[in-house]
């Protein structure tokens, strides 16, 4: 039981990321968050990644799949509005 609790949170914690994309897409501009923190989280995923993948644990695995790809949106979606802003003046 414990476990299958545990599955649903790590599939569900990381759609907290999907707030944060509406709110970017919503104000057209990701100027209030950090780029330091948005590619210092993203890295950190990423390097994490290896160990979640090979990990015969499902939570584990299933949390650091889900949570890469929502972050990843998260990045190219900050990335994205922030260049719309720069070029806009």
């Amino acid at each position: 039981m414990l476990h299958k609790i545990a599955l649903i949170a790590a599939v569900i914690l990381p759609l907290w990321d999907i707030p944060l994309i509406i709110r970017i897409i919503k104000r057209r501009s990701s100027q209030d968050i950090s780029f330091y923190w948005v590619f210092g989280v993203w890295t950190c995923l990423v390097l994490m990644f290896p160990a979640g993948i090979i990990s015969s644990d499902i939570v584990w695995k299933t949390f650091n799949i889900v949570n890469l790809i929502l972050f990843s949106a998260v990045v190219l979606t900050a990335v994205l509005y922030r260049k719309q802003k720069e070029h806009k003046g």
